[in-house]
């Protein structure tokens, strides 16, 4: 699998290099007033489309001649995924070039790449680990292949919302293949691996122009292409092997999918739309409270020490479900357990950060 995590690398790395070059009048059309907007100057948000060529050039030749690389993935069944996901990934590469496409119109994509898949690849999420629920799911099939949708088509917007800091929604996201890799391995499931590792090496020869320098930008696509691959690959997984406990996925994706739960909930307290974009996420209130302002000679370089200073401890954050969830890939208890423990974790956090009462310890 080297050989897959060279090629992604590469392809992406080219790819993002000459989009960095070739992009940056589409950068200008980006509000200097956006709420979310933590950086100076025009800079390109089309990584991900560097990320989704890297992927996909892996991901055929994976499946090419006789299997050379031991994954058993048909060049058929990667091409078909590749194309399911291409609606939802070009929806978010043209929202990055146009500011244009609205939230409800890039949802409809990734549901219907969502349903396709789930039609094509026979996707079902059938067990939760919840009796009654698991019951229900099984009398009711179309329920299982909804929920399987739901899930792979919800997920890309939630890398979507922790995509704020350089080198943040990247990293996370290599985290969580690498995790996925593993368990994958450990059921002799070598065709899931390749899928992931290649997301591995699209996502490095991304943030190699990405962090800690802040050239270009993820954007929408980029965190759709996260979003798709990564919940296809942890719902084919629990689906395969009754032995993955279908928490696994759920711990593992949890700093994602809670921040986005909370952001909902937030928005709606306050009587926005959930739609509206607003700078009160958890990683912007450690920008904002914690992380001390850097000195710098001019103002863009001050901002971008701070953008860089802002993701590692958020990595620090979401290591902290990763490394339960590798170690207790197929007990349910303890990892609800830890799901719990997280919830409780970061809605305590969120509080003392908005209260100002960070300890001191967490102050650089």
């Amino acid at each position: 699998m080297l050989t897959l995590i060279v090629i992604s690398f590469l392809v992406s790395a080219i790819s993002v290099l000459f989009f960095m070059r070739r992009a940056r009048r589409h950068a200008r059309r980006y509000g200097t007033d956006m709420p979310q907007r933590f950086h100076k100057g025009h800079v390109p948000r089309l990584g991900g489309a560097g990320i989704f060529l890297g992927t996909g050039a892996a991901w055929l030749v994976a499946g090419i001649g006789s299997d050379p690389f031991n994954v058993s993935w048909p060049l058929r069944a990667s091409a078909f995924t590749l194309l399911c996901i291409a609606p939802a990934v070009l929806g978010g590469i043209i929202e990055d070039l146009t500011q244009r496409v609205s939230v409800r119109y890039r949802l409809g994509l990734t549901i219907g790449s969502a349903l396709l898949l789930c039609w094509l690849l026979g996707l079902g999420v059938s067990r939760t680990g919840i009796g009654f629920v698991d019951g229900w799911l099984q009398a009711w099939p179309y329920a299982a292949i909804l929920f399987a949708a739901f899930a792979i088509g919800g997920l890309p917007h939630a890398f979507n919302i922790i995509d704020g800091y350089n080198g943040l929604a990247g990293t996370v996201a290599v985290l969580v293949c690498l995790a996925v890799s593993h368990v994958a391995l450990q059921v002799g499931d070598r065709q899931l691996a390749a899928m992931v590792i290649c997301l591995v090496g699209a996502t490095a020869g991304f943030l190699v122009w990405n962090y800690p320098r802040g050239k270009i930008f993820a954007g929408d696509g980029g965190a759709y292409v996260w979003g798709m691959v990564i919940a296809i690959a942890v719902v084919t997984l629990v689906q395969r092997h009754r032995v993955v406990s279908p928490w696994f996925p759920m711990l593992l994706l949890i700093y994602p999918v809670w921040e986005t739960v909370f952001s909902i909930y937030r928005k709606l307290a306050r009587g926005q739309s959930p739609g509206d974009a607003d700078a009160l996420h958890f990683h912007q209130l450690i920008f904002r409270r914690i992380v001390r302002v850097a000195f710098a000679d001019d103002e863009a370089r001050q901002l971008l020490a701070r953008n860089n200073r802002t993701s590692p401890y958020l990595w620090i954050f979401a290591a902290l479900t990763v490394v339960p969830a590798v170690l207790f890939w197929n007990n349910t208890p303890i990892l609800m357990a830890f799901c719990a423990l997280f919830i409780a974790t970061y809605v305590a956090a969120y509080l003392m950060i908005v209260r100002f009462k960070v300890p001191r310890w967490l102050r650089p």
